[in-house]
């Protein structure tokens, strides 16, 4: 069958799980003198209970982390495998606002905080609230089920560990890009029905003038580059809508290929963060997920990570459809969820 569909994709990107547990050059060890400078740079904010919110790069001075970091995220999370982890930050001495202000201002260096829901949280808690996961305005982050293989509403999404669960919450990453290549050479049929715009669910988070879900193809070819965006859940939850474009058998097995192929341990990677890992994630070429967990009953000990999602400057153009999900496509000031009424802020505990 002669399909017009993009050219396989070589490259960093196209990654396997298996080989890349092998390899360690993902890992960023944060030595002595790059934690004193994160650590300076905190205390003399959070002694003085800054706005974290409105913290700058130049409001968290890091003269040779920096620009170290800006250089590595550059290369590795926008430019090739599309992920980073940096380990070592001290958030067992720091207290709660001293690690989100350290958090926000290292996020500071890398791009733009973008609101994570309709409530303006540029600083997010992934914790589980006890919500019920089957209430079609629920979070899945919010729980404590899998999350299942996903993309965020930014450039880069990016987690500092605070607390790790009892058990689970295993933290799991795949390439979309090789999802693409795997579904190229498989069934190139189903993998064109992915070029067709879906319906996927807002979740009761509606900017104004904009249906409750959003028409966007799971791949996007623009500019010469492959970007992907999806939430399987999302897409299946739409069809509560009666407006929204109905799935057909086909896209249904070509959505259901796209998660084989996500869920096939020859593909993914899973990793276990330690407290004071920070990840970073490119969302346009991988897709993350969160294994089911059990939490520990004292509620001081309990799953704790703190999120970013950040609009990257010298990130990739974006085709116009992505502008019903991030607002607009411009580089630098795209991406996140604002609705009417939202105002930015960075609270320092799950609201």
């Amino acid at each position: 069958m002669a399909l017009d569909l993009p050219p396989e994709q070589t490259g960093a990107a196209a990654w396997y799980g298996p080989a890349m547990a092998r390899r360690d050059d993902w890992l960023m060890p944060l030595d002595a003198a790059e934690i004193a400078e994160v650590d300076a740079a905190t205390r003399a904010l959070a002694a003085r209970e800054a706005d974290i919110a409105a913290i700058t790069a130049r409001d968290f001075p890091l003269p040779t982390l920096g620009p170290k970091l800006r250089g590595r995220v550059r290369e590795e999370v926008l430019g090739g495998r599309g992920f980073l982890l940096l380990r070592g930050l001290p958030v067992e001495r720091w207290s709660t606002r001293e690690s989100a202000t350290a958090f926000f201002g290292l996020g500071a260096h890398l791009g733009s905080a973008r609101s994570q829901n309709g409530k303006g949280h540029v600083l997010g808690h992934v914790q589980d609230l006890g919500l019920d996961v089957h209430d079609p305005n629920v979070r899945i982050y919010q729980t404590n089920e899998r999350q299942t293989y996903h993309t965020d509403s930014c450039d880069i999404v990016a987690l500092l560990c605070l607390k790790t669960a009892q058990s689970g919450g295993l933290s799991a990453l795949v390439s979309s890009t090789t999802i693409y290549n795997e579904m190229r050479r498989r069934r190139p049929d189903l993998l064109a029905l992915l070029f067709q715009p879906l319906a996927t669910d807002r979740r009761g988070e509606v900017p104004d003038g904009q249906k409750p879900y959003f028409e966007i193809p799971v791949f996007n070819w623009h500019q010469g580059y492959l970007t992907a965006i999806y939430q399987r859940q999302y897409i299946d939850s739409a069809q509560r809508f009666p407006d929204a474009p109905r799935l057909s058998a086909q896209q249904v097995e070509a959505l259901d290929l796209f998660d084989s192929l996500a869920n096939d341990p020859a593909l993914h990677l899973f990793m276990e963060f330690k407290p004071g890992d920070v990840q970073l994630v490119h969302n346009h070429t991988l897709l993350h997920d969160r294994t089911s967990f059990v939490d520990w009953p004292e509620p001081e000990r309990r799953r704790h990570l703190l999120r970013l999602w950040l609009a990257a400057e010298g990130a990739r153009p974006l085709p116009p459809a992505f502008a019903q999900r991030y607002g607009t496509v411009t580089v630098g000031d795209r991406g996140g969820i604002v609705v009417r009424g939202t105002r930015k802020h960075a609270p320092l505990e799950a609201v």
